[in-house]
């Protein structure tokens, strides 16, 4: 589903990532844990196509990010969710009018957006809070919504980025119990980046050891 093969990239500060390979088969979610300012953010910003690498290749779905131009870039963008640091919602727009909004974009017919709204809201157990503002809800909650969001569009990947940041750990682990849904019903093929090793053992089945060079069973030591 996704595969990094060799990418690197840097600004005037100097490289952030450098030779970086990694493969996401369908199903998977991949952690990509470690302190801020290492990479993570920036390597979900370029398996989105909002960035490129100054060299190596990125694939996504079987085409080649990397070498997209921006009107084939648009078009691919629609296939992937993105779920931001702080939710990223709209503060004039009701909860349902958020989730709804790529799905006017893309100009759905109003009962199937309703009916999408809907299940969405329900799934993060937000059902009765499409008519309230974003100002209205916790943290935690506007997360929810976010993820509703982006449910909404029915997209087979979707980039996490530090979701449970700030959250407090009873509703962190919702937050993570709803990416391990989002993957058990509906096969969602995950990237996720964070700082807390809790999420990582949350959701990774796996772990690379730096110094064997290979990945083995995840556990709690």
């Amino acid at each position: 589903m996704v595969a990094f093969t060799n990418v690197k990239i840097g600004f005037e500060e100097g490289d952030v990532l450098r030779g970086v390979s990694f493969e996401v088969m369908p199903r998977e979610t991949l952690v990509l844990l470690g302190e801020t300012g290492t990479g993570k953010t920036l390597t979900l910003k370029l398996a989105a196509g909002l960035l490129r690498p100054n060299q190596g290749k990125i694939e996504v779905l079987g085409q080649e990010v990397s070498s997209m131009q921006e009107q084939e870039l648009l078009t691919y963008r629609r296939q992937v969710g993105f779920v931001f640091q702080e939710g990223a919602l709209f503060d004039s727009m009701t909860v349902g009018e958020n989730v709804a909004y790529r799905l006017r974009e893309d100009r759905l017919d109003e009962d199937e957006i309703e009916s999408r709204v809907q299940e969405s809201l329900r799934f993060v157990e937000l059902g009765a809070h499409g008519e309230m503002l974003p100002s209205e809800l916790s943290g935690g909650m506007r997360r929810r919504v976010s993820i509703a969001r982006t449910l909404a569009t029915r997209p087979p990947i979707v980039l996490y980025d530090s979701p449970t940041a700030g959250l407090d750990p009873v509703t962190a682990q919702t937050i993570i119990t709803l990416i391990l849904q989002l993957r058990d019903v509906f096969g969602v093929t995950a990237i996720m980046a964070t700082h807390r090793l809790q999420d990582g053992f949350g959701l990774a089945r796996f772990r690379f050891d730096p110094e064997s060079k290979r990945v083995g069973t995840a556990r709690v030591e």
